[in-house]
Parts: C-alpha cells; structure tokens; sequence
C-alpha cells in the first residue's frame, strides 16, 4: 500500500512542479509585459481558474498523501524512510506551506487591489517580484519532492 501511495505522491507532486514551473518559466513573465490593469486582471482570472476540482485534487490530494507518507516514514522506519519522509516533507512545507503562506495571502491583496492607480500598479509589479520569488521555492520543492519519493522507491 505504501508503495502505492507513494507513486501516486511521486505523480502528484510532478504535476505540481509542472504546474509551478510554467508561471516561474514564462506565465508571470508574460503577463508582466501587460499593462498593470490587464496582466493583474489575467492573474486574478488564473486564481479564480485554479480553485476546480481536478487542481485541488492534484493539490490537496498530494497535500495529504505526503502527510500520510511522513507519518508512516517515521512510524515504520525503513532503508527508504529518509528518502520517503524527505520528500513528504519537501511537498508539505515548499509547497503547501509556502502557498498558504506567501502566495494565496499576495493573491488576496491581489484581488483587492486596483491596479488602474497608481498605487495598484505599483503593487502589481511587487506582486509580481515576491509571488514569482515564492513560485521558485514552489517549484524546486515540488521537484525535489518528486525526486526524493522516486529515490524511495529503489532503495
């Protein structure tokens, strides 16, 4: 069972760093080179988007079978324990963690800024800086995540 679930949280986590990857590689690049008042409207649009049920399944369900994974790492220490609890942890902290956080609190000043002012614009431009900034532990995390739980698996 155990095996399983790992495989699954391995999966899981690859399609988080994807997801991660494409907004640190080029999304948020993107839609900085809009107008403030349009690249801002994109992204909220993206955060309205993402909350569906084959992303929060991705997200939450990896959430969750990496907790069930450390536990169970740690409760039945094995050869590929450090491997195991490594990469639960990796996922639940950079990425869980870091997203509830740094970027779904900017993602909140996000949707009640205006970004026509000029003071929403400025805020667009160091939203776009620190939730990028955030993305990279995301995606980094969610990769090593993945890593560590392929490596339990041949240990």
């Amino acid at each position: 069972m155990i095996t399983a679930l790992t495989i699954v949280a391995a999966v899981g986590c690859g399609l988080m760093a994807g997801i991660f990857y494409a907004f640190s590689g080029f999304v948020m690049k993107s839609l900085g080179r809009l107008a403030p008042e349009h690249g801002a409207a994109a992204m909220r649009a993206i955060n309205e988007d993402i909350l569906n049920p084959l992303f929060l399944l991705s997200f939450m369900g990896t959430t969750l079978l990496s907790a069930i994974l450390s536990v169970a790492a740690v409760v039945d220490w094995q050869a590929e324990s450090p491997w195991r609890l490594a990469g639960g942890l990796l996922y639940l902290v950079g990425s869980f963690g870091v997203t509830a956080a740094c970027n779904v609190p900017l993602n909140n000043r996000l949707a009640e800024s205006d970004p026509a002012t000029p003071d929403g614009a400025s805020f667009w431009a160091e939203y776009r800086r620190r939730w990028v900034a955030w993305n990279h532990v995301r995606s980094v995390a969610t990769t090593g995540a993945m890593a560590a739980l392929i490596v339990s698996l041949t240990v």
